[in-house]
């Protein structure tokens, strides 16, 4: 087969259409090395073998066992669905300050980017992750019960139809987080509610069917406890050139904002070990009570779906799988010499499936019947399509940049609501392969116009390599549905259940511009969708990094910079606003911004102009705000930008990063503003050594605060003594190490003099082996999760809740998400527990707030969530911390410790 034609480039970008079917994976759409020429058709033809349908279920991106995902569905073809609970909004951030619900879109790109290894399908449910739980009843509480939850995931599998759902979790203390055990809780009720009409019976009236899995297994096996099913994941695959988990570990490793880069696979053979705990089948265990696998006791091939029907309203039915069976073996038999040679056989297997799909349609055989073989004939009629693509080399184009030319600058891939744009559509064929275009058409969403040619190409089979192009000019309607997360919260910090459009299960919507091609082959005839997508650039004239969908946004993207702002009750001057614009109409319109503002404050101007020369053109308007007495509360101030006739109040920001997808995060144009009664220590200078990422250092900046981001060079170089507070972010011993490096100047900072604030860390053992503190102490994985948990200042008279702000029991109301993790578990009797508290029914927990003079300075390690609480404004959070780095300057450490550091 000759080699496949270049990618069209138009200027600094081409934009393609994927060859990918309605079930692909993963946002991106440019397949992995492995998933192209002769290995990924092999991968295709060992789906087009297996009926086998798998269900995995778990509560957080990264809870999957990515080994035995790969081994089923890229080894052995079987058609694999990941169902993860939440998004993981709630969890911690490796690498940013990006929080709540965006932070639930990067690791839904992160987990999406995995699955493309895995090889699975994604869904989610509408349950967040609202942080860490230690029981599943709490998690229910939060989740207003089972049943939100449960009937998503039943919903799924009517949906899906797994033969077995694999859980993660085995819904028991053992699984430890609430959500996990939760996980395996509701994967054990929603394998008999799927099947019962009577439960969630809305579904069945919107056309869903009851569907009973055959068999349920559990994860979390431990060493030495009876097991059904083991497999080993570290068999090579010569397609994969590795084994299942070495290559779902390159997967994971993509979940970057969990800490997966640096996880490694260990040497020597892995097992996924799991246990059968239901089942509607006859036992197929051997005498040890083992399986050799899932699907053990399942009739998983083609010919054996006759066997789910009645043979009188389909007596051929057997035959006719026999049939589409015996080309599918001929197909793998043929792709050993040539990929080219599987087409033959690949056409007809197709022709054949349509026919029986439409003779099934067409049949008297029961809905739930019906619903049952078509499920599996389209998607083998999907494989096939597929099959097909990869056999034949065959590439679509698509490039509305094409007529723009020069005009649309680069990411052009946002297209503007009620925008016209050209979108060429081309098909390079390479010589000799026979095939011919039929057909193309746009594939839009409803409302959406589309006119021009869909004339034939003509035959593209001569002796030199033809390109057929045609075009079509296309119109998105102004109210079209903007490509954003189809899952909303009024509240990220107090919501725990989202608000969903289209389908409630998806990753994410659907990329909106697909096109049809309909194409023939030595009188054979195959129908392709393809997804428009662009290809960006890294850097102007190099080559393609990654193909991003067409996106859909408002003409006007308008955001306030920061969107949250603390500040001090008793502050009477005025402030600045600034309001960034993003113009996504082409050509664009004048825009004029405004704000609205609690009554009784003054905005200066009323209004500005802002002016944007090209489509992608971002401009900045700025305000002076007065506002009236402010007292301790929270005030709101909004952003509007009218264009072209209509206002526009939200805009979006883009989520992505170069080993991922690209999705968009919508937020309403405003800024929170909290107001707090706090006194802030004067000519305090407080030097912050950044971690993971927070935006406490923003916060302390609105509050007045001295703060300076301290720099590699200057921690390992640098004038530490000029600063009276220095304060590690959060994980800052986990992600940097430079700090570990120069620990030491930290602590000589201490003792000289200085305060020293330590935030959490999560890498245990490393932080424990490290030496790190100036006397001997152990960070544990303790918690406590409920934020409401009473808080008991241990010394109420000890200055630290004196000096600058009188703290009291009412300064711990009000905190969001979490008390605090990571407390230490123990430590030297240097070091003074300043505040205990737990979970209900829990032992008090003192090593969440630490302190002890080392020399003639401060030590201190805090555990508690501050990160959270300052950035969301909470007024007690905030009074505290500002005590905290005030602490050492208020004379307690007057006197030099005359304790012995660690050795």
């Amino acid at each position: 087969m000759p080699g496949r034609r270049p990618a069209l480039l138009i200027g600094n970008v081409a934009l393609f259409l994927t060859l990918s079917c309605a079930s692909a994976p993963a946002q991106r759409t440019e397949p992995l090395p492995v998933d192209t020429g002769a290995n990924g058709l092999k991968q295709v033809l060992r789906q087009l073998q297996t009926t086998a349908r798998l269900m995995h279920t778990t509560a957080h991106p990264d809870d999957e066992d990515g080994g035995m995902l790969t081994l089923e569905a890229r080894g052995r073809g079987v058609e694999a669905l990941l169902l993860t609970l939440t998004r993981g909004e709630g969890g911690q951030n490796k690498t940013g300050s990006n929080l709540f619900d965006e932070l639930g879109v990067l690791r839904t790109l992160e987990l999406l980017e995995s699955d493309r290894y895995y090889g699975v399908q994604q869904r989610f449910t509408r349950v967040a992750d609202f942080g860490f739980s230690k029981t599943a009843e709490e998690t229910f509480q939060k989740w207003h019960g089972h049943d939100i939850a449960l009937g998503d995931m039943v919903r799924v599998i009517r949906t899906f139809r797994p033969d077995v759902i694999v859980s993660r979790f085995q819904g028991a203390d053992r699984d430890g987080h609430g959500h996990h055990q939760a996980a395996g809780i509701l994967s054990r009720e929603a394998f008999r509610a799927a099947a019962d009409p009577n439960r969630f019976p809305e579904q069945i009236r919107e056309g869903l069917q009851p569907w009973q899995v055959k068999k349920l297994y559990v994860d979390n096996i431990r060493a030495g406890e009876d097991y059904t099913v083991r497999l080993e994941t570290t068999v090579n695959d010569p397609l994969l050139d590795t084994s299942y988990a070495a290559f779902a570990m390159q997967g994971l490793k993509h979940q970057l904002s969990q800490g997966a880069g640096s996880w490694n696979l260990p040497s020597g053979p892995r097992y996924a070990t799991y246990k059968l705990v239901d089942s509607v089948l006859p036992p197929a265990t051997d005498k040890d009570g083992h399986e050799s696998d899932f699907f053990a006791g399942i009739d998983t091939t083609l010919p054996g779906l006759a066997g789910r029907v009645k043979a009188d309203f389909l007596p051929d039915l057997k035959q006719s799988l026999e049939a589409i069976a015996g080309k599918v073996k001929e197909a793998t038999a043929a792709v050993a010499k040539s990929p080219y040679g599987a087409a033959e056989p690949l056409f007809v297997g197709l022709e054949l499936t349509r026919n029986l799909i439409a003779e099934i349609e067409h049949s008297q055989l029961t809905a739930p019947e019906k619903r049952d073989l078509l499920t599996e004939l389209q998607t083998k009629q999907d494989q096939f399509e597929r099959a097909l693509a990869l056999a034949l080399d065959l590439q679509v184009i698509a490039d509305p940049r094409l007529a723009l030319s020069s005009l649309a600058p680069p990411g052009f891939e946002v297209l503007a609501a009620g925008q016209t744009f050209p979108l060429l559509v081309s098909v390079p064929i390479d010589e000799g392969t026979g095939l011919k275009v039929d057909h193309v058409q746009p594939q839009l969403p409803t409302a959406w116009k589309w006119r021009g040619s869909v004339d034939v190409f003509g035959d593209l089979s001569s002796s030199r390599v033809l390109e057929g192009v045609t075009s079509f000019t296309i119109t998105i309607p102004p109210d079209a549905v903007l490509s954003r997360p189809h899952f909303q919260r009024n509240d990220p910090e107090t919501d725990t259940i989202y608000r969903v459009s289209g389908d409630p299960a998806a990753a994410l919507p659907p990329a909106p511009v697909r096109v049809r091609v309909d194409y023939s082959w030595r009188g054979h005839h195959a129908t392709y969708h393809a997804v428009a997508t662009t290809l960006e650039l890294a850097a102007p004239g190099t080559v393609a990094q990654r193909q991003v969908h067409l996106a859909v946004g408002a003409p006007i993207s308008v955001l306030l910079t920061p969107s949250s702002l603390l500040r001090r009750a008793d502050t009477s001057g005025g402030f600045e606003v600034t309001v960034s614009a993003t113009s996504y109409r082409f050509p664009p319109s004048p825009t004029v911004i405004r704000l609205e503002v609690p009554p009784g404050w003054k905005v200066t101007p009323k209004s500005q102009p802002v002016a944007f020369k090209n489509s992608l053109d971002s401009a900045t308007a700025t305000f002076k705000v007065q506002p009236n007495r402010l007292s301790e509360q929270r005030y709101t101030i909004r952003a509007v930008a009218e264009s072209g006739g209509k206002t526009y109040d939200e805009g979006f920001s883009i989520v992505t990063r170069e080993d991922l997808g690209v999705f968009y995060y919508y937020q309403p144009a405003l800024q929170k503003i909290s107001a707090v009664n706090v006194n802030v220590p004067p000519g305090l200078k407080i030097g912050y050594l950044m971690g993971a990422g927070d935006d406490i250092p923003t916060a302390l900046q609105q509050l007045g605060l001295n703060v300076h981001l301290i720099t590699p060079d200057e921690l390992a170089k640098g004038d530490l003594a000029q600063f009276d507070t220095i304060v590690l972010g959060i994980r800052a011993y986990d992600t940097r190490n430079d700090l570990k490096q120069n620990n030491k100047r930290l602590l000589d900072y201490v003792h000289n003099g200085g305060t020293l604030l330590v935030q959490y860390t999560a890498a245990v053992q490393d932080f424990n082996s490290g030496g790190f503190t100036p006397y001997p102490a152990q960070v544990g994985r303790e918690r406590v999760s409920v934020e409401e948990a009473p808080v008991q200042m241990l010394a109420p008279d000890d200055p630290i809740f004196r000096y600058p702000n009188p703290i009291s029991a009412r300064d711990f109301d009000g905190w969001i998400q979490e008390r605090g993790l990571y407390f230490m578990h123990e430590w030297d009797k240097a070091y003074e527990p300043l505040v205990a508290s737990s979970d209900p029914g829990e032992t008090l927990l003192q090593g969440g707030l630490l302190r002890a003079r080392y020399g003639k300075g401060t030590y201190l390690y805090t555990g508690y969530s501050f990160f959270r609480q300052l950035p969301a404004g909470v007024p007690g959070a905030v009074r505290m911390f500002v005590n905290l780095l005030a602490a050492g300057h208020d004379g307690w450490a007057a006197q030099p410790s005359n304790q012995s550091p660690r050795p």
